[in-house]
């Protein structure tokens, strides 16, 4: 059997400070007889190659290395050494023969034959051996021995489980399919590209009368042209026509001396222009119901100057949409 030595003491963490500038050639040192050392321990090695006290050398050896390590590195190849021997050790264990000591069935159903049967000894002859099955056998004494070291209350039960036992049957659902009835099937209705009447392109026709209104009008402010006191939704519309004005560059806005956005007609910039540096800018400008309230308040506004338009109707399948 092996013993440990008792005065082997393994590294404390006082005595174990991390030090980054520990000395080069040391570390080298230390991990060169690692590796060695893991090198005699690793994977590929069989438990039967190696004895148990030379493990035991191999875990003393890897205790003296690690007095000197300060570094993770080096703690790192100091537990995959462990881990080796560890394993080694584990599989060992596992092949160990207990020899004389190992358990023997038929010695034991021999001896709890003997036991429950009242017989002194048991004979070696095959035909006394048959004769224990005939004999009876004092199942209370054992049972008595054996509830002296277990307290769980003894029940009856049966081997094969309960005495009438019937299988259940899975009853066999039939789906019954869904049919549907001719009469209910509908088609979708198909629409023909004669049925959607083509009509000219609105938007440009509105930005057109738009340009066209603040030619006649000139300079102005911009919520007094483009707000409708009666329309909020006409309203946005005609701040849209006039962001096409103002991204092709025919329409500028500007702040005048007293705060108000003021919009006017300009020409826009040729290649010319743009080549010499000039640049269009456009703005995003939040619109809401309040706001539209609020500037028909302010700027005292009771007519629209853009006229109001009917709304726009579109025919789809013989059917007026608007």
């Amino acid at each position: 059997m092996v013993h440990f030595d008792p005065n082997v003491r393994m590294g404390s963490p006082s005595s174990l400070p991390y030090d980054p500038d520990q000395d080069a050639a040391e570390k080298r040192d230390i991990r060169k007889k690692y590796r060695a050392l893991e090198k005699r321990t690793g994977d590929q090695l069989r438990p039967q190659d190696i004895m148990a006290a030379e493990l035991v050398e191999h875990v003393e050896e890897a205790d003296e290395l690690f007095q000197k390590v300060k570094n993770p590195t080096e703690a790192t190849l100091d537990s995959t050494v462990l881990r080796n021997v560890s394993s080694i050790s584990a599989q060992k264990a596992r092949a160990m023969k207990l020899g004389s000591a190992a358990f023997d069935v038929d010695d034991f159903v021999s001896k709890l034959a003997i036991f429950m049967g009242g017989r002194h000894e048991l004979a070696d002859d095959a035909s006394e051996l048959d004769d224990i099955g005939d004999s009876v056998m004092d199942w209370e004494k054992i049972g008595r021995r054996a509830l002296a070291k277990s307290r769980r209350v003894p029940v009856m039960g049966f081997m094969l489980g309960p005495l009438s036992v019937e299988q259940k049957k899975r009853a066999q659902v039939k789906r019954a399919k869904l049919e549907k009835s001719k009469e209910e099937e509908r088609r979708p209705q198909e629409i023909k590209e004669e049925d959607i009447q083509r009509s000219e392109n609105e938007t440009t026709k509105n930005v057109i009368k738009v340009r066209e209104i603040l030619e006649e009008s000139g300079a102005v402010n911009l919520f007094r042209f483009v707000i409708n006191p009666n329309d909020f939704a006409q309203s946005v519309e005609n701040i849209f026509y006039l962001s096409f004005l103002i991204r092709d560059g025919l329409c500028a806005l500007e702040i005048d001396d007293n705060g108000e956005p003021i919009i006017f007609l300009c020409e826009a910039p040729s290649a010319q222009d743009r080549a010499d540096g000039v640049t269009c800018h456009q703005i995003v400008m939040e619109f809401d119901m309040a706001t539209w309230r609020r500037a028909i308040e302010v700027f005292e506004i009771t007519e629209s100057m853009i006229p109001q338009r009917p709304a726009a109707k579109t025919r789809l399948g013989g059917k007026w949409y608007g």
